[in-house]
């Protein structure tokens, strides 16, 4: 048995203008996102991600964000490597650690011309009996920061691996969010219900969305039977619904 389970953080989002398709506007929301979530493990560090660029040595050259934000070095390799493709902007950073227990990556694609909603997706590997960021509230609390940063139809914590129910709509694994409030009688299969705050335009305390948590004991593991049943249980409960979304409305 691997003795590591890879865990995916991955939000969904809709973004229009001139924003939608900026390097440094995605940027800065991923910097922000860092760090948030760089007390949970300090290998997320904004200032140790550089730019992967597919080539061993050249994925040390680009640092990508120093204290003020986005370097300019960074944004100028992104913007050439970019015109290679029109149809869709993205980029790939990694955290500098070539221990696979210490590094992590991040995946983000924007801007695409058929209207798909754009993705962020941070990807790590931890032990099987401790998840890097912590206990489960840590992990949802590193879910409901991409939430408040990215305001996204839809995120998920789960493991490479998981098999959801259905093919068409995003899976539960560990922990979904969805942008809309939900009661424990509408998902009584939940172990947790994680109400997500923001503000509304008058600066008031508002709920945004729900996370949906699956597992509460331990790290959740494609491998474990149970952890995949109450993960599917609760898409089905969802679906029945009509509260899990399809790939093709988003």
């Amino acid at each position: 048995m691997n003795p590591y389970l890879n865990h995916q953080l991955e939000v969904r989002f809709k973004t229009s203008g001139a924003e939608g398709t900026s390097f440094e506007f995605h940027l800065k929301r991923i910097q922000a996102f860092l760090r948030l979530v760089a007390k949970f493990d300090p290998f997320l560090q904004d200032t140790e991600w550089l730019i992967a660029t597919g080539v061993r040595d050249t994925s040390y050259l680009y640092s990508v964000f120093d204290a003020n934000g986005p370097t300019t070095s960074a944004l100028a390799v992104l913007h050439e490597q970019s015109k290679k493709n029109d149809a869709v902007k993205s980029l790939t950073l990694w955290n500098g650690q070539e221990d696979r227990a210490k590094g992590a990556s991040i995946t983000c694609m924007f801007g695409r011309q058929d209207g798909v909603a754009s993705s962020f997706k941070l990807s790590i590997r931890s032990p099987r009996e401790q998840m890097r960021l912590g206990s489960w509230s840590q992990v949802g609390e590193a879910l409901s920061s991409a939430a408040s940063i990215f305001a996204p139809i839809y995120g998920v914590v789960e493991t490479m691996y998981y098999d959801a129910v259905f093919k068409d709509r995003p899976g539960v694994g560990w922990m979904l969010y969805l942008p809309c409030v939900l009661t424990v009688q509408q998902v009584p299969e939940a172990r947790a219900l994680v109400p997500v705050m923001g503000k509304d335009d008058k600066g008031k305390d508002k709920q945004l969305g729900t996370i949906i948590v699956s597992v509460t004991d331990e790290p959740f593991s494609d491998e474990n039977p149970e952890h995949v049943k109450i993960a599917n249980a609760i898409e089905i409960r969802l679906v029945d619904q009509d509260l899990l979304p399809r790939f093709t409305d988003l």
